[in-house]
């Protein structure tokens, strides 16, 4: 459900994807980066959980309000939703974000990990990613997930472009030598 209504909002009348994808730096320096990034995701039909709550934030109409430094993401949860390339200029300034989950995003390709790997605040925080049934992503995508030092788990799931599993493994295994690999690829 989450993923037409997320499509709806991220694809102009042409069938293109455009608008709300676009990053707006000056809403990013008016808002701050995580209620920027929050507004994209959301728009987009992603989710987000804030430091120090359990709750999901889902609903753009009631994103939280209070002082900019108050609400710093610390997971984003990516299912079904419309997220693409364009946007992960927003990611750019969070400073906490620790779990991130891909499934079923359809617009997801190797140049948005190559984009998120090469994300210093991210290459620090990042934990624990998913990605799943994201059938654009190949090798080349998830090789360049080596660069965020501190992931810990990583579960690639039903990914058809995978194609050199053993060379993947070889590569964390060299990069990030406590990263715990879990791999459900036919």
């Amino acid at each position: 459900m989450r993923c037409l209504a997320g499509r709806a909002l991220c694809e102009s009348g042409s069938g293109h994807s455009s608008g709300f994808g676009r990053v707006d730096h000056e809403r990013i320096r008016d808002v701050g980066p995580d209620r920027a990034a929050s507004e994209w995701l959301l728009r987009c039909g992603a989710m987000v959980r804030y430091q120090g709550q359990e709750r999901w934030q889902k609903d753009y109409n009631h994103l939280p309000t209070g002082p900019l430094d108050k609400y710093k993401i610390q997971a984003i949860d990516a299912t079904d939703s419309c997220i693409m390339n364009i946007g992960f200029d927003h990611m750019e300034g969070l400073r906490h974000v620790e779990k991130i989950r891909l499934c079923k995003c359809h617009y997801i390709e190797d140049a948005c990990l190559e984009r998120l790997s090469q994300l210093e605040n991210l290459q620090k925080s990042v934990l624990e990613m998913e990605i799943i049934s994201c059938g654009n992503v190949t090798d080349k995508g998830v090789a360049a997930l080596h660069r965020l030092r501190n992931l810990k788990y990583l579960l690639l799931s039903d990914l058809p472009g995978i194609r050199e599993k053993e060379n993947l493994v070889q590569v964390f295994k060299t990069t990030l030598p406590s990263l715990e690999l879990k791999l459900d690829l036919k």
